[in-house]
C-alpha cells in the first residue's frame, strides 16, 4: 500500500542572479512499512526534500500525498494539525524542551493536541527506548544518545503515518549512532513504522530497505 507519493516536486529560492534550485522535479513513492534512506552530500537538497514532505516548508511546484491526502491543498492551520498528528519528525539536534523531563518531552505532541496520554503505551515506549530509569531526567542530565532516543519517542507517541528522520546520528559518536539506527530499524520492524531517513553516510543508509541518492536537487539513483 502506497503511503507517500511525491510528484514533480520543485523548490526554488531567490530570483534571477540569486536563484537557487534546491529541488528539481523530484518524484518517488514509499510503501507502508518501508524504511527508505535518502542519501546525498551537504547542499544536495535532501533536507529541503524532507522538510517539504513533512509540511514544514511549501514547494514552488509539485505535490506531496500522504495516505492519499494532498497536504498542500490544506490551509496553514489544517496543515499544522495534520503534521502534528500524522508526521513524526526526528532532528539531528534533538529539539527537546529543556524544562521538561523525558516522559514530558515524549508526551508533548499529545498534550499540544489536547489528547490524553495512555500510561501503558508510554511505559511500553520508554521500555522500547531503554529510558525507563531516565523518565524523570531533564535533557541536560542525559547523554546525546539518550536525548535522541527521547526525540524518537516523541515522534512515535502519536502513531504517525510516517516518520521523517533528519540526520538522526549526525551529532552522535559511533556507539550512540549504532544504537539509534538499531532503534529505528526495530520500530520499523516491530511497530511497522514507515520511516524516511536522510543521511550523508552510506554505511548508515544500508540498514534501509531502499536507498534514494540525490544530487543537485535531482534523484540520480535508487537501489
Amino acid at each position: 500500500m502506497e503511503i507517500l507519493r511525491v510528484e514533480n516536486l520543485t523548490k526554488v529560492y531567490g530570483k534571477q542572479m540569486t536563484k537557487v534550485v534546491a529541488l528539481d522535479n523530484v518524484s518517488f513513492s514509499v510503501q507502508k512499512g518501508e524504511f527508505v534512506a535518502i542519501v546525498g552530500a551537504s547542499g544536495s537538497g535532501k533536507s529541503t526534500l524532507l522538510h517539504i514532505i513533512g509540511g514544514v516548508d511549501r514547494p514552488t511546484s509539485g505535490k506531496v500525498f500522504i495516505d492519499g491526502e494532498d497536504i498542500f491543498s490544506f490551509s496553514d492551520d489544517k496543515l499544522a494539525i495534520f503534521r502534528r498528528r500524522q508526521v513524526g519528525l526526528i532532528y539531528q539536534f534533538y529539539n527537546l524542551i529543556p524544562i521538561l523531563n523525558v516522559e514530558e518531552n515524549i508526551a508533548l505532541p499529545l498534550k499540544l493536541d489536547n489528547r490524553e496520554v495512555n500510561a501503558e503505551k508510554l511505559d511500553n515506549l520508554l521500555n522500547l527506548l531503554g529510558l525507563e530509569e531516565r523518565r524523570k531526567h531533564l535533557p541536560n542530565e542525559l547523554s546525546g544518545g539518550q536525548q535522541q532516543r527521547t526525540s524518537i519517542g516523541r515522534a512515535l507517541i502519536t502513531n504517525p503515518t510516517i516518520i521523517l528522520a533528519d540526520e538522526p546520528t549526525g551529532n552522535l559518536d559511533t556507539k550512540a549512532s549504532e544504537e539509534i539506527i538499531k532503534l529505528l530499524k526495530q520500530s520499523n520492524k516491530d511497530l511497522k513504522q514507515t520511516i524516511i531517513m536522510i543521511t550523508h553516510n552510506m554505511e548508515i543508509a544500508k540498514v534501509a530497505d531502499r536507498i534514494i541518492k540525490i544530487e543537485d536537487g535531482k534523484i540520480i539513483a535508487e537501489e
